[in-house]
């Protein structure tokens, strides 16, 4: 690297002494470390859902999250994965997704352009983290770098990952006991050790426990003392506009909390003149290796890194249109948001919990901040509705104390009123979609909002006086839903995080108890004091001088409906 730290990468080649495109992956989950062995219960729903996973490969250079080379480098490519610097085989001081790891995929990516197996022509890919630090790494412009496909990442670190509408986000706290310092660089032999290799995952170096915490930086605790969106955050966010290579962003429906807002809008902002954004449903890691997901990156890549293929004639926008059942229709379109769209308002009437297509009398509505909340419904649909695009909540509160956290759930009930769950990419039962605004944030950037994407700058909070009523832009991630004749839209309205109430063990790599929000919890004790939240009563307005109101993505004569 420029600053002379030495990293540890895999390289694997075709057969012979040919030269050949390159895809790299850059990551802090353990290069040596099989998906058998660490992510054991994900393995079994890979295979259940994807058996073709072990067609012509042996799987067991799986890791998390990487590209299978046994699968691409067939292909025709060079598949690279390097760990982290401070992870896995890698030693140095752990930050994860930083800039010092952004400034190391740009030395990683000019030294692979430079090997003799090697065309020059270098793409980036990978899940999550090996997604997310793509964007920040393409934004820095390695002369070698062709085209990058970051798969259900993010894209602004402060409102993807961290700060939920400037609430505090758990998950990264959680995430980092549960992964990144489980591969940490000086484990050793009380590491993981690869079951097909008998390689040590994290490297032969035994450090200390105290030259372990010495060797890391606490993100969490850098998310706990910076409130407003600032140098830290930017730091570890993809300056867009500055992206000029192609790209393909690949979301989820299901990935509110993390793993969506930042590929819908990576793609829309990004500087790149050929771009291309892909979202799909089901859970957060078996399409990236299905036969349908492998298919689509390999179109792109192949045009971009080996100038083959009529990937250049695609639409620019793939969507997986959802239907109750976890039914997906492929259809492709020209713009994001949908240019057809018939933006539809609903109004809020909270005297009837209903909503409605015309604001109703005056009326206020009035919830502890831990409690219940509001559920509001629509009227039964009279026919088939597509749902498609990104929405916005506009709701005008108040607070019994100087500030109040809204949580925002668009929800879908059947003709008998069970609620319909879809499978999330961390969860496997989670809502339509869902959105969060603190108060004292509701300072709108104008330039940059949209009606149907506010935007807030979040660098100063406005603190409510008790009782002061007060405007909310609420942005709610984006969504796809054809909603069945007969069936009803709901929106709840809380002060914490929404849970379905049904219960069901968690599958797949987090061990929690699906709630409908998967590891994306905001109780964080300093920045939510319980204390604080048991004074609070959030009060709800609506009304012709209080219209809050709901902003749907309505979809006209759809051919998926």
């Amino acid at each position: 690297m420029r600053d002379g730290a030495v990293l540890r990468a895999d390289v694997f080649r075709p057969r012979g002494e040919g030269r050949h495109p390159v895809l790299l992956s850059y990551g802090g989950y353990g290069k040596n470390l099989p998906m058998q062995d660490a992510y054991p219960a994900a393995w079994e729903i890979l295979l259940e859902q994807c058996p073709e996973v072990l067609e012509g490969s042996s799987g067991q250079f799986m890791s998390w999250e990487l590209p299978d080379p046994e699968r691409w480098v067939p292909f025709g490519y060079t598949v690279v994965r390097v760990d982290a610097r401070g992870t896995g085989r890698s030693p140095g001081v752990m930050d994860n997704m930083s800039a010092v790891e952004a400034d190391d995929i740009y030395d990683s990516i000019e030294w692979a352009a430079s090997q003799p197996w090697s065309t020059g022509r270098i793409g980036l890919t990978g899940v999550s983290y090996m997604a997310i630090v793509q964007w920040t790494a393409a934004s820095r412009r390695p002369p070698h770098l062709a085209a990058f496909c970051p798969w259900e990442g993010a894209s602004d670190w402060y409102r993807d990952v961290s700060r939920h509408g400037g609430i505090l986000s758990e998950f990264s706290r959680n995430w980092s006991k549960a992964q990144p310092l489980k591969v940490q660089h000086g484990l050793g032999a009380r590491g993981w050790t690869n079951s097909f290799t008998g390689e040590l995952a994290s490297g032969s170096e035994e450090l200390t426990d105290d030259e372990l915490a010495r060797n890391r930086v606490d993100i969490y605790a850098g998310m706990q003392e910076s409130q407003f969106d600032n140098d830290y955050y930017r730091s570890r966010s993809g300056r867009l506009a500055d992206i000029e290579v192609p790209l393909l962003s690949a979301g989820n429906w299901g990935g509110d909390g993390l793993h969506l807002r930042g590929n819908v809008e990576g793609y829309v902002d990004a500087g790149s003149e050929q771009k291309w954004l892909e979202i799909h449903g089901g859970n957060h890691f078996a399409r990236f290796y299905s036969r349908e997901g492998v298919d689509l990156q390999r179109r792109f890549f192949d045009f971009f890194l080996k100038g083959e293929g009529d990937w250049g004639n695609e639409p620019p926008v793939q969507l997986q249109i959802r239907h109750p059942g976890e039914k997906f229709v492929l259809r492709k379109e020209s713009e994001w948001p949908i240019g057809r769209t018939d933006w539809r308002k609903v109004f809020l009437d909270v005297a009837t919990l209903s909503l409605e297509d015309a604001p109703r009398e005056t009326a206020r509505a009035t919830f502890d901040a831990l409690g219940g909340g509001l559920d509001l419904r629509t009227a039964p649909f009279p026919h088939a509705t597509e749902i498609t695009g990104p929405l916005a909540c506009r709701l005008w509160i108040s607070s019994s104390t100087t500030d109040a956290d809204v949580f925002v759930v668009l929800r879908l009930f059947d003709p008998d009123g069970r609620e319909v769950l879809f499978e999330g990419a961390v969860d496997p039962q989670v809502p339509l979609s869902q959105g969060w605004l603190r108060a004292s944030h509701r300072e709108l950037d104008e330039a940059r909002s949209r009606p149907y994407r506010p935007y807030h700058p979040h660098t100063s909070e406005k603190p409510l006086s008790p009782g002061e009523v007060v405007e909310l832009a609420i942005e709610i991630w984006p969504t796809s839903i054809v909603v069945p004749k007969g069936h009803v839209l709901g929106l709840t309205v809380l002060g914490r995080d929404f849970d379905h109430g049904q219960g069901r063990g968690a599958e797949g790599m987090m061990s929690l108890d699906s709630t409908g929000v998967g590891p994306f919890v905001h109780n964080d004790p300093v920045d939510r004091p319980s204390e604080v939240l048991a004074a609070t009563r959030i009060t709800v307005l609506s009304g012709p001088e209080h219209p809050s109101e709901l902003l749907l993505p309505v979809i006209p004569d759809a051919e998926s409906v």
